[in-house]
């Protein structure tokens, strides 16, 4: 049985969300996020960087393992978190 509290899934979802929208999407304060892209280069983790898909699978991670005290619904979590905020992502994208 999957015991997650629903207010923490949702604020860490708005969090992996909005930490991918800084690294994957916006050139941040000062053009910093913009200048740690570019330091990256087109590498494995410069391609990470710029697939928002890519990134929320590594992003969510950390996530899963604060909400959760069993790995089988951490995996679960896991994938929750990713798949919301790539949900979120599509309903917020301006670009299509």
């Amino acid at each position: 049985m999957i015991s997650v509290n629903f207010v923490g899934f949702i604020l860490c979802m708005l969090a992996v969300w909005r930490l991918l929208h800084l690294l994957s999407q916006e050139d941040g304060p000062f053009g910093l996020v913009f200048k740690f892209r570019k330091l990256f280069g087109q590498g494995f983790f410069g391609n990470l960087l710029d697939c928002f898909y890519c990134l929320s699978i590594w992003m969510a991670i950390p996530f899963a393992f604060i909400l959760c005290d069993e790995w089988p619904e951490g995996i679960i979590t896991w994938l929750a978190l990713s798949g919301g905020a790539s949900i979120l992502f599509k309903l917020t994208d301006k670009s299509t």
